[in-house]
């Protein structure tokens, strides 16, 4: 018995969509067969949108998080907190931080933690970059607000025995976030009280 497929632009469309993380074979299916038949999708201004995004977006210099412009919104900002910097794991964990209004200085994303099982060690982290601004900006206190489980842990090990050559104030986030995971998962208050509770380091 002959087996009936969508059509091959239909099947191209699933294999795309299913390359995206968090998206499985059923959820892309449905999502290409919403492109093609709600009269609401506009999959032209979706392709319009991604192809621009590509295109434009691409990662601070400075701290790395996502801008079009030569520096991101926070590092352009002359009215933030230069004698502070926030040392976070990935770009993505600067917007719990920021949303919660209690912070207003630096920020610098390391791309990720020490991690040796995936063969991920210092050299693949913006861990020079953090030593060179720390020497150029001069900042009084380094905030490393890196995850509670044990690759944060041994993260923020290695970084501070950096920093003490450097004199700089070393401190980081209060306990208040849960044990074994990270900032993506806490809520506002949660991270607005770790930040005022930080602990020297």
């Amino acid at each position: 018995m002959k087996r009936v497929a969508y059509p091959a632009p239909i099947q191209a469309l699933i294999a795309e969509l299913k390359r995206m993380p968090g998206i499985g074979p059923r959820s892309a299916e449905r999502i290409a067969l919403w492109m093609v038949q709600s009269k609401d999708a506009r999959p032209r201004d979706i392709a319009t949108a991604i192809e621009a995004t590509a295109g434009q977006i691409h990662p601070c210099p400075k701290c790395a998080f996502f801008t079009a412009d030569p520096l991101c919104e926070f590092c352009a900002d002359p009215t933030r907190e230069t004698s502070l910097l926030c040392v976070v794991e990935h770009a993505t964990d600067i917007l719990p931080i920021e949303r919660t209004g209690g912070f207003r200085g630096l920020y610098h994303a390391l791309g990720g933690r020490i991690a040796p099982l995936d063969h991920i060690g210092p050299d693949q982290l913006r861990i020079g970059e953090l030593l060179v601004r720390v020497r150029d900006e001069k900042p009084t206190e380094v905030i490393l607000a890196l995850g509670a489980d044990v690759e944060g842990e041994a993260t923020a090990s290695y970084i501070a025995g950096l920093l003490r050559e450097t004199g700089v104030a070393i401190s980081r986030l209060a306990q208040g976030l849960p044990a074994g995971g990270g900032l993506e998962h806490a809520d506002e208050l949660t991270i607005s009280r770790a930040l005022s509770g930080r602990q020297k380091f």
